[in-house]
């Protein structure tokens, strides 16, 4: 049995799932305060699953900083009081639609750039891309259904909005082959990056005393 949390959009989403079978889901909606609201129905997650959990997914994103960082404090926190795994996927994998096996999804990369990611059963394929808003434009326009977990469509684009949904990301962790589930699990809980961290640096040197 796994509680599955993602907050890395506005859109936060909570479950708990047994094989095939979904005990519990909750949804809300919290532009700047996740850590407000996510407390209660992670309350009646964690009650309907008693004590039959074996294991915690988060969705990584790519999105909210800070929402990733909630869900993986939180994750951690019920892991250690209760002796129990937790692991974290790519947010993009899980959206709350029926999506083909294969999709992409644009999304706003900030600082006037653009991600465009491929999703193939339930994996995010490694070339994700990181374009100006030009080559966005062009290559979402050209080909195929594109997606997007966007507040809005970047760029006008003719674009879906989905949101990522825990059930369907904890049943693709709870799917994967022993051996790839115990490599992940070993993993560390970060946020997907889509850039390094942006640093300041000071104009003039610091004054030493």
């Amino acid at each position: 049995m796994l509680l599955a949390l993602d907050l890395s959009t506005a859109h936060g989403s909570i479950a708990v799932v047994h094989g095939d079978d979904v005990l519990y889901q909750s949804s809300f909606q919290s532009e700047r305060s996740h850590n407000a609201q996510v407390f209660a129905p992670l309350k009646e997650a964690l009650a309907a699953a008693g004590n039959h959990l074996t294991g915690i997914v988060i969705g990584n994103g790519p999105g909210s900083y800070t929402g990733v960082r909630i869900a993986i404090a939180a994750a951690q926190g019920i892991a250690l009081s209760r002796n129990i795994w937790c692991a974290a996927w790519c947010s993009l994998a899980g959206l709350d639609l029926d999506t083909p096996a294969t999709y992409q999804i644009i999304g706003d990369a900030r600082r006037q750039s653009f991600y465009l990611a491929s999703i193939e059963n339930g994996r995010l394929l490694p070339d994700l891309e990181i374009v100006s808003a030009e080559i966005a434009q062009k290559k979402a326009s050209d080909c195929g259904i594109w997606y997007t977990t966007d507040p809005k469509a970047p760029l006008n684009l003719p674009v879906q909005i989905a949101k990522p949904d825990a059930a369907k990301l904890a049943k693709i962790v709870q799917s994967l082959p022993p051996d790839e589930l115990a490599a992940l699990i070993a993993q560390p809980l970060i946020p997907h990056y889509l850039a390094e961290a942006f640093i300041t640096l000071p104009k003039r040197p610091l004054s030493t005393p």
